[in-house]
């Protein structure tokens, strides 16, 4: 694994051309520890023909057939979960505990809730008096996945794809390789035939628009920035490709005065920072009730103020660095931003935590007095950044969440049910938790707005690997 090369139609290869490669680097040391071979289009092209070329076989295997491959990969990756989770840590710095815990975790949580589903969304029905209803796979799969939780995403897009009988080409983050190169050992291990699932390493800029607009290509499923989001749809558009998306979010979580306040400003304060503030739908924006901000803004300082930073390779609940040199500067900025607004810096700040000059730590932040007009209440940044907004009316929370470009995840925090379920109906978000409530496996994830279209996670997600045919006359 110290140079990493492609999946492409069942066999490990080199690139055909192309000799770029690019350094792997460990966010908490700054040291390259391997290297990855960058795709040309000449790659893309190749697994883009073994994905084509295996479509008609495998879109006619019985679902039962794929459940059985899939069920063999999950055990596969079962076997390989401890060497998961150290890719993890190393390649993108989340803690040892938390890699084990929650990253490597989803992918055997989320191929369950796939699994578990697949017989009731992917089966054939009759419709209406003489019809009947088919669902058949879209065809050939380009998914483009991240790398702050690379392991769940690249699960919630290959796992429902084989389920409903696509064949598809892997793009993982050229950041996070490593996790990415084990689930390709995983599916080999299980048998799934050559050429339906297919794996190269390149960047954006090089292949991205190669792949999304590539006439062979039936959909596109991206998780990622909103501004990449909008460069792929219009990539694909030419085509009348489907775009399934989930892109930015800039999470509010709305504190009322009767929540049980110590509780959920710190339960919300460490969703915030969890996996260091790297996290779509992370709580970023904590909206107090007038009467008890001063109460919520100590606690959550306090809060703020416990969190340790660590070496991810060791157990824990610390925090660990930020993915990369890039994006460590661009948190940078957008914490000076806040200070330049007039935002009240209560904890953190700018530059490296003491300590932590070598990595791409940053310090856990808090700003207070902040109004919803300020580019920290409104640009996702992406790090442990929280920033506390008063309201001073129930309306008004609502009308303050809802004013984003956003609409990925919300939150409140209320003993008053009535109270939580009709905010929770006027939130433009596609999760709502109430007192912070996780969201389960079975449940949808997406969001609205420039959160992204379409949904992911068990039934849902395999709707969207789906077109459905109707049959009049059948019976």
């Amino acid at each position: 694994m110290k140079n990493l090369a492609f999946y492409i139609d069942g066999s490990w290869c080199d690139p055909l051309t192309s000799t770029q490669k690019l350094p792997v680097i460990n966010p908490a040391t700054q040291a390259t520890f391997a290297q990855v071979c960058l795709a040309s289009t000449d790659d893309a092209q190749a697994a883009i023909n073994a994905a084509a070329n295996a479509f008609e076989d495998w879109s006619q295997t019985s679902l039962q057939h794929r459940i059985v491959m899939v069920e063999a990969f999950l055990s596969a990756y079962q076997a390989r979960y401890e060497d998961m989770a150290k890719a993890i840590t190393q390649e993108m710095g989340a803690p040892a505990s938390m890699s084990y815990d929650m990253q490597a975790e989803a992918g055997v949580g989320h191929t369950e809730a796939h699994l578990q589903y697949a017989k009731a969304v992917l089966l054939e029905q009759p419709i209406g008096d003489y019809g009947q209803l088919l669902k058949e796979p879209i065809g050939v799969c380009v998914l483009i996945t991240p790398w702050n939780w690379p392991i769940n995403q690249i699960i919630c897009k290959v796992i429902p794809a084989l389920l409903a009988g696509c064949t598809m080409v892997l793009k993982p983050s050229e950041l996070t390789p490593m996790s990415a190169q084990l689930f390709a050992e995983c599916i080999h291990q299980a048998g799934i035939p050559a050429g339906v699932f297919n794996l190269i390493h390149g960047t954006g800029a090089d292949i991205g628009s190669y792949l999304t607009s590539h006439p062979l290509v039936d959909m596109v499923s991206f998780t990622g920035s909103t501004r990449a989001g909008v460069e792929i749809a219009k990539s694909a558009a030419v085509t009348v490709k489907r775009v399934s998306q989930e892109l930015g979010g800039k999470s509010a979580n709305i504190i009322f005065a009767d929540a049980d306040l110590s509780a959920q400003v710190q339960l919300g304060v460490q969703a915030c920072m969890l996996n260091s503030g790297q996290s779509c739908d992370a709580p970023t924006r904590m909206l107090v009730e007038a009467s008890v901000y001063n109460q919520v803004a100590k606690i959550a300082l306090a809060t703020v103020e416990a969190i340790a930073l660590g070496d991810p390779q060791q157990q824990g609940d610390h925090l660990g660095p930020v993915i990369s040199q890039d994006h460590w500067q661009k948190v940078q900025v957008l914490i000076q931003t806040g200070i330049n607004e007039g935002a009240t810096l209560l904890a953190g700040g700018v530059g490296k935590p003491e300590g932590y000059e070598q990595g791409y730590y940053v310090k856990p932040t808090l700003f207070g007095d902040v109004n919803n007009a300020m580019a920290i209440a409104q640009e996702e940044v992406f790090g442990p950044v929280l920033v506390l907004i008063p309201f001073s009316s129930e309306a008004q929370a609502v009308s303050i969440a809802n004013d984003s470009p956003y609409g990925l995840g919300a939150y409140v925090s209320t003993q008053e049910m009535a109270k939580a379920h009709r905010v929770a109906r006027k939130l433009r978000a596609g999760t709502v938790h109430i007192n912070m409530a996780d969201l389960e496996y079975c449940m949808p994830f997406g969001g609205y707005k420039q959160s992204g279209n379409g949904r992911e996670y068990a039934g849902f997600g395999l709707h969207e690997f789906q077109e459905i045919k109707a049959i009049a006359g059948y019976r």
